[in-house]
């Protein structure tokens, strides 16, 4: 497992290198010229000039991506043209707000599409089934944005039930995580459904039902228990997939977090800050991606690594 790990590790360094050049030519194609962003709207030649100097903006793009490589090896990558302060500071600050909504977004999916999909499988060609892959169908094909905007209006504004906006209680975590993990929820269920019917078609979930078995015993310990497999490793896959791209939730919800900040860092020209976030959030994926690889090891004993 060690060398298998070691072996994905080293697979992953073109990917990061890869999203590095393309974040850093991207920043720097965009229309708009960060120093006069910064120096304001009427200031003179001058300030924008120091400005450019300060950040090394007058530098060629070479030199540019050289000295950002070298902090990324560093652990430096530089500072906020916004705020003057580390980006790494700014991402340790933001970063865990993600998580966290990251984290309740994928309970929230697994614990509702995993119901879903038992019961749509137990009820398999009935009405009940299909009423609950049309409710996976919306959770799929609804847009987040969109879903969020609804769930503001219905829950905190008309009926006032949970804050609008912001961070700080349970309270605040609940419409921005449910508005995230809608789509995983559809996902979720439709895996389940479809891998439940396979494993109750399997010889050993006919010879339980043959030895007397009841249904809730055999879904339980026998059919559930095999059928999750393939569920949790999506579920991992869709959690890695959250924390990438909770941009719009937090935007829509003005959860302090790694997303809000990568968009107003883009509408600001803060290049520090916009390498900082999508490198974070690509080695995060890489992480997860990992991970759920190495734990689908340990729960299926079919899978080695040799």
């Amino acid at each position: 497992m060690i060398q298998y790990t070691l072996r994905r590790l080293l697979v992953a360094l073109p990917s990061l290198l890869g999203v590095l050049i393309i974040v850093f030519l991207m920043v720097r194609l965009a229309p708009g010229d960060p120093a006069q962003l910064l120096a304001g709207e009427f200031a003179d030649a001058a300030t924008v000039e120091r400005i450019r100097e300060r950040f090394g903006l007058n530098d060629s793009m070479p030199v540019q991506f050289q000295r950002f490589i070298t902090g990324v090896v560093q652990g430096d990558l530089g500072r906020s043209t916004r705020t003057s302060r580390p980006v790494t500071v700014e991402l340790r600050e933001f970063f865990p707000n993600t998580v966290e909504l990251a984290v309740a977004s994928i309970i929230f999916a697994l614990v509702t599409g995993i119901a879903l999909g038992i019961i749509s499988a137990l009820k398999s060609n009935t009405w009940v089934d299909a009423l609950a892959m049309i409710l996976a169908l919306i959770g799929v094909s609804m847009p987040t944005f969109w879903f969020g905007l609804l769930a503001i209006r219905f829950f905190a504004v008309e009926t006032p039930i949970f804050p609008v906006t912001g961070r700080g209680t349970f309270a605040h975590l609940v419409l921005p995580a449910i508005t995230l993990g809608l789509s995983s929820t559809g996902i979720i269920a439709r895996m389940t459904r479809s891998a439940l019917l396979e494993v109750l078609g399997q010889d050993y979930v006919r010879t339980a039902r043959a030895k007397g078995g009841t249904p809730r015993m055999i879904v339980l310990k026998h059919a559930l228990r095999n059928a999750l497999v393939p569920v949790l490793t999506v579920g991992g896959l869709e959690f890695g997939s959250l924390l990438a791209g909770a941009v719009i939730t937090e935007t829509v919800f003005t959860w302090p977090g790694v997303g809000r900040m990568l968009v107003n860092s883009v509408l600001s020209r803060d290049y520090p800050v916009v390498q900082g976030s999508v490198l974070l959030i690509a080695v995060s994926f890489i992480v997860v991606n990992l991970l759920v690889d190495l734990i689908y090891g340990l729960i299926d004993p079919r899978i080695r690594y040799d």
